[in-house]
């Protein structure tokens, strides 16, 4: 399957929707977040933890699900993970304070995690080289449309519903995901090809893949500059919202506006390469990744006024676009035999960094400054991890 005809567009919706599970988790409460601290009485701190432990869960789930995927398939444990999702996400809505919630995201995270790992192992065993490229730009096409949708869904179910209505929504979503899934995908993965042994064998898998140069290099850069936009993520809607007094609608459309621009950059990232190769647009994505987070750090000492600092917020969430499908394909191509583990050390490395990077927004309270300085310091040090250990391939 080479070209892009209606199966691989048609998988592409199916997978993009199931990998969107991560985002939609993130992004649909978004705007919910002051409402939600006021409501369990805890602090800005403490309701950011929640996407802390939600981002957590989302890595480690992914280091479950994709050596569980080599073992025994794709399709069961896809199928098993949005069952669990469901149950946590009723969990969030019962939360009574602000542990529980934490526990029950925590868990959420877990589940959802099954998504987004094995949508990226799925693409593997169906395509390599440019047409992976191409295939994760597809993905990137409809995933990006949760951080899009997402919030604007959620700022307007505000209008009706409580963040418990929110966490509600997303175990819908996932019912109806499982029926989806069920209608539309099929076994990528032939008995003959899954790992062989215990599945202890297939979790030793990750050690392997880990240990691989070239592929830590491409994963590394790709997973700090998947925390500074989760750092973005975490500390936007209070510093879009309380300091510079936009409301959940207009935020969520600022978010959308981002959103839209990490779209078009990936679909573009995904032409170029076909001319340039993989490997020389990842690094014109990283220069602007530089130059985006720099004018946005100045930003942020300097106070701008909010079209400057959206503008400067606009670009930095774009390069993210770049990066995100070159770095994946480069990733990923060196680990065919092995997806469904690269796939969890890929995932695990984006969510885990991810997850501490919003705390670290919050330390001595969410501010301008501390929301660009984070993501400044997360884009250099992607560029320092490419700078170090990533190789280019033969065919890039």
């Amino acid at each position: 399957m080479t070209s892009a005809h209606p199966s691989r567009m048609g998988y592409a919706i199916t997978l993009g929707l199931l990998a969107a599970l991560g985002p939609l988790c993130i992004d649909l409460y978004l705007p919910a977040l002051p409402s939600l601290a006021s409501d369990l009485q805890t602090s800005t701190a403490s309701a950011q933890l929640s996407l802390t432990a939600g981002l957590l869960g989302l890595g480690v789930g992914q280091l479950f699900f994709g050596p569980l995927s080599d073992k025994y398939g794709r399709l069961r444990p896809l199928l098993l993970s949005l069952v669990l999702l469901l149950i946590a996400s009723i969990g969030c809505a019962l939360a009574q304070d602000i542990n529980q919630l934490l526990l029950a995201r925590l868990f959420e995270g877990l589940s959802g995690a099954g998504g987004a790992v094995l949508s990226r192992a799925i693409a593997r065993d169906m395509y390599s080289g440019h047409d992976l490229t191409r295939f994760f730009a597809l993905l990137m096409l409809v995933n990006g449309l949760a951080p899009i949708a997402a919030p604007v869904m959620g700022g307007a179910l505000m209008a009706f519903l409580d963040w418990r209505g929110l966490f509600m929504t997303i175990g819908v979503i996932a019912m109806l995901l499982f029926i989806l899934a069920r209608l539309k995908l099929h076994e990528t993965l032939p008995v003959e090809r899954r790992s062989q042994g215990s599945i202890f064998s297939a979790w030793a898998a990750l050690g392997q893949v880990a240990t691989y140069r070239p592929f830590m290099g491409f994963c590394l850069t790709q997973g700090f500059m998947m925390a500074g936009m989760f750092a973005y993520i975490g500390a936007s809607p209070f510093v879009l919202q309380e300091i510079y007094q936009l409301t959940p609608q207009q935020f969520s459309f600022c978010f959308a506006a981002n959103g839209i621009g990490l779209i078009i950059a990936s679909q573009t990232a995904a032409r170029f390469s076909r001319h340039f190769g993989e490997y020389r647009v990842l690094k014109a994505g990283l220069t602007l990744a530089f130059v985006a987070s720099a004018s946005l750090l100045l930003a942020g000492i300097s106070g701008a006024a909010l079209p400057v600092v959206l503008i400067a917020l606009f670009c930095s969430v774009a390069s993210n676009g770049v990066i995100s499908v070159t770095a994946s394909s480069l990733a990923m191509q060196s680990q065919g035999h092995r997806a469904g583990s690269a796939s969890a050390v890929l995932g695990v490395t984006m969510f885990t960094l991810g997850g501490i990077s919003v705390p670290v927004t919050g330390i001595g309270g969410t501010s301008m400054l501390t929301m660009t300085a984070t993501i400044f310091g997360c884009y250099m040090l992607a560029i320092l991890m490419f700078t170090l250990l990533a190789q280019k391939p033969r065919s890039a």
